[in-house]
């Protein structure tokens, strides 16, 4: 999987390599393997061995593309799916020859968590059209092209399936 630190240009991939058993694993990141003891984890975050170093994670807050967490006193975001909002875009309709495509579609199920736009509305590609959430991760769809909001097809608090129809852009 792939992060990003805020503020840090530089992503990394880690993954793990083996489970030792015992809450033991060998973790990759990047390019170097280090050894990974879970001491303790539940919902409120985890405490851990890394490379015979004792570290404490707190979870505050996460989105779809973003963790907030505090390791070891320091508050740090982590930026989860570094392309979860171009891949969210790409399968909503956006990008390539769909731009005549009328029908902006939910890539993802989720609650509506708000609208942004209104039928009328002039709209330009990559404008939030709603916000949806979907296992607690808030996840912004956005406009597939420029256009006028023809039909608003969802509302507030309601429920939307893959592939539903969230708005119609002419």
């Amino acid at each position: 999987m792939n992060y990003k630190i805020q503020d840090i240009e530089k992503s990394f991939d880690g993954k793990i390599v083996k489970n030792l058993g015992n809450n033991d694993y060998v973790i990759k990141i990047n390019d170097n393997e280090h050894n990974l003891k879970i001491i303790s984890m539940n919902s409120k975050g985890i405490e851990f061995i890394l490379d015979n170093k004792y570290h404490k994670a707190k979870y505050l807050e996460q989105t779809t593309n973003e963790m907030n967490i505090v390791i070891d006193n320091v508050p740090i975001t982590l930026n989860l799916h570094t392309h979860f909002d171009e891949i969210v875009y790409k399968n909503s309709g956006g990008g390539g020859a769909g731009n005549a495509q009328l029908a902006l579609k939910s890539q993802i199920p989720g609650k509506v968590i708000s609208i942004s736009v209104a039928e009328g509305d002039s709209v330009k590609k990559g404008d939030v059209i709603c916000t949806l959430e979907s296992m607690k991760m808030q996840v912004a769809v956005k406009s597939h092209k420029d256009g006028v909001v023809k039909t608003i097809k969802i509302k507030e608090t309601v429920s939307v399936a893959k592939g539903d129809v969230i708005a119609e852009i002419e």
